[in-house]
């Protein structure tokens, strides 16, 4: 099936339904005449990494005005967008948006993408590549962002991840005082009348979450002061002074730290400054968890748009659990939101 043919029969299908030109793409690879057209959705089209090699050869051919392609919602895998980095990358490639949504573009994937767009001149203006796990790769895109001025939708969860969380009073240090029914927690001067517990920390100003964490989980927290926001495992000590029981201290928590002098993360107690900025905008951040996957994000929300902090990329072995660290003064709300906000 020529591409004359498919492009003539494509235009009888509304946008939203599967044409021909789809087929076209599962198996056709001899393609002696590359499309000559400005957008093509194939977006839902069960399309494979082998559809990548021909599709990879219309970026990189002379007739080609290929200018948007949506590919959401396709297998494309690691090795497809592999093979479609190899057109990406033509200096003959003028496409101005790549959606890549939900096609299961892991750290390989992430990897070849940015290779191929710090690699030659490029057209591209708009990057979606939402609800995939791009990994560390990620912060290669992130700066190819601010080189070459694209919007990069880069998002790894959905308004299902999202976890209802409350603070576990068994767990708080006493001067750590409980409001809004176990949703907001204050670093105040007054010891709290809690009674004695196992769980209880003695020394840090410390609070976990009473549910333990799997899947997929996405939450949002307010915080003002000098905090930091964590993920541990239930099993870290509770009662020394020392690092062993600090979140981000050992190898139980991961942590990030955020004041007005800026955000930092820690894990076994190797501490790493990030290069965002502190502002009063940003005193909301999202933590979203993929347990299977091993990865953690952090992010700042500002008018409901993430900003990508850091993720940090591991093996977690038990379950997790949220939690946080206050200094004096300062307090953290779990926000009451039902969706993820947006990038």
């Amino acid at each position: 099936m020529c591409f004359f043919l498919c492009l003539r029969i494509h235009q009888k299908h509304p946008p939203s339904e599967p044409g021909p030109i789809c087929e076209s793409f599962r198996s056709d690879r001899s393609m002696r005449q590359p499309p000559n057209f400005a957008t093509e959705p194939l977006n839902s089209c069960n399309l494979s990494e082998r559809s990548c090699e021909a599709l990879s050869s219309v970026l990189s051919s002379h007739s080609s005005s290929l200018r948007v392609l949506d590919l959401s919602l396709n297998d494309l895998n690691d090795s497809g967008l592999e093979m479609l980095s190899v057109g990406l990358k033509s200096p003959q490639c003028k496409l101005n948006q790549l959606r890549l949504s939900g096609c299961l573009v892991s750290q390989r994937g992430g990897a070849a993408l940015a290779s191929a767009l710090s690699s030659a001149p490029s057209h591209l203006r708009e990057l979606d590549l939402s609800y995939n796990h791009p990994g560390p790769s990620a912060e290669l895109l992130t700066t190819l962002q601010d080189q070459l001025i694209f919007i990069l939708v880069f998002c790894v969860f959905s308004p299902s991840d999202f976890c209802d969380l409350t603070l576990d009073p068994h767990s708080s240090h006493r001067k750590l005082k409980l409001s809004d029914n176990n949703k907001k927690v204050t670093h105040v001067r007054e010891e709290q009348p809690y009674p004695d517990h196992q769980d209880r920390f003695d020394y840090w100003l410390q609070i976990l979450c009473s549910t333990g964490l799997t899947g997929r989980c996405y939450w949002e927290v307010q915080w003002s002061g000098r905090v930091e926001i964590s993920v541990s495992y239930r099993g870290i000590r509770r009662k020394e002074r020392s690092h062993v029981s600090l979140f981000g201290g050992n190898d139980q928590s991961w942590s990030l730290r955020c004041s007005e002098d800026g955000f930092s993360v820690c894990h076994n107690n190797n501490q790493t400054f990030l290069p965002q900025p502190w502002s009063s905008s940003f005193e909301r951040v999202a933590v979203f968890v993929d347990c299977p996957a091993g990865s953690l994000s952090f992010y700042t929300v500002s008018s409901d748009q993430l900003t990508h902090l850091h993720t940090f990329n591991t093996t977690f072995t038990h379950t997790l659990l949220p939690g946080f660290w206050l200094h004096y003064g300062s307090s953290v709300s779990l926000c009451p939101t039902d969706s993820p906000s947006s990038v």
